[in-house]
């Protein structure tokens, strides 16, 4: 098991280097750093002026110089003295001297640059909203994994009975309906004075500061909803596979209860293909919940990630990316390492 773990941390590094190389390229492409420049300096700016002044800040050097100091492992540019003596450098802080600034300063040594659009540091932007996102993504697991278990366990007990049908319709209807939809329809029967059920919140930014049954369970129950009908279903199709096997028929034949053939004997083996679907679910999570924040005014990590691309703050833009690629590779580790321990049919060399 250890070797198996350090060669998928092996293929993980190398993964995210990979991925993260793609992302720095598209963001640093010389349109965007143009518009950036612009932006920050001034719309009127000439041709000149931008490449001095995408100059002046590191931006026009090759890209894998640019990508080895973003990264950290290669020393941050430092500009010769203007006309004022201010030495301009990656690592030189507005109050630091330039004898005193470190030589390297990346994403390995926690620098992860500062937002051109909030004027705050990267790393403390991206913690606080991964924090907002993150109790979110916990309510919604603990709403849509044991509803979608539930589910297709029930309907893949007995295939083809009425309960079946039932179920699967009810699941398919789930996934079919976007979040977009099934948000407005929840604000508008339980937090609209149309209807009168105001039993909840049309909102969550209140949940922000203060987390209540009132202000945060429409999103909640709105995410729940588009993926346990997923989860539902795969888990419906293990089981029915499951309660066909030789092994099922056995007992049955012996006459065990059929509680304990489900309970005991079918359910681990059909937990087996839902596990790695479960795992997806936390990328999908942490940047697919995008439509659910802005419809409820929730600002997690996907409304920094359209803010970041929408106003093209590049080092926002890049911190970003890094966190979704981390939690991306790590739910698939832990996805592999849970695959083996659930089916004892894998051996690992």
């Amino acid at each position: 098991m250890g070797k198996f773990i350090l060669r998928r941390v092996g293929v993980m590094l190398l993964t995210a280097l990979c991925l993260t190389f793609i992302v720095f390229f598209l963001t640093n492409l010389y349109p965007n750093l143009e518009k950036l420049a612009k932006t920050q300096g001034n719309f009127r700016m000439t041709d000149e002026a931008v490449q001095s002044w995408l100059g002046d800040r590191g931006y026009m050097q090759p890209m894998p110089v640019k990508y080895g100091e973003w990264l950290g492992v290669l020393p941050g540019y430092v500009n010769a003295p203007d006309d004022e003596g201010v030495v301009r450098g990656r690592c030189i802080a507005v109050n630091v001297a330039a004898e005193d600034a470190p030589r390297f300063c990346g994403v390995i040594q926690g620098y992860w640059g500062n937002s051109t659009v909030f004027k705050a540091p990267v790393w403390d932007i991206v913690t606080k909203r991964l924090g907002l996102t993150g109790w979110m993504m916990l309510a919604v697991m603990c709403v849509m994994v044991p509803g979608a278990l539930i589910i297709g366990v029930l309907a893949g007990m007995r295939e083809g009975s009425k309960m079946d049908r039932s179920l699967s319709t009810f699941s398919i209807l789930s996934t079919a309906t976007p979040e977009y939809v099934s948000g407005v329809i929840l604000i508008t029967v339980f937090a609209s004075s149309a209807v009168g059920l105001k039993w909840f919140k049309g909102t969550a930014t209140s949940a922000m500061d203060d987390i209540t049954w009132a202000n945060f369970t429409l999103p909640v129950i709105t995410i729940a909803l588009y993926g346990m009908g997923y989860i539902a279903r795969m888990t419906r199709a293990s089981m029915t596979e499951v309660m066909t096997a030789q092994y099922i028929r056995t007992a049955r034949l012996k006459g065990v209860k059929f509680s304990t053939i489900v309970l005991k004997h079918a359910l681990r083996n059909a937990l087996i293909a839902p596990f790695t679907v479960i795992m997806l679910q936390f990328p999908w999570l942490l940047n697919g919940v995008v439509i659910v924040e802005t419809l409820f005014n929730y600002k997690g990590f996907g409304w920094v990630l359209v803010q970041a691309a929408g106003n093209n703050d590049i080092e926002l833009l890049l911190g970003v990316s890094v966190v979704s690629v981390f939690v991306v590779l790590v739910t698939q580790l832990i996805s592999d390492i849970g695959y083996v321990y659930l089916n004892p049919r894998i051996r690992i060399t």
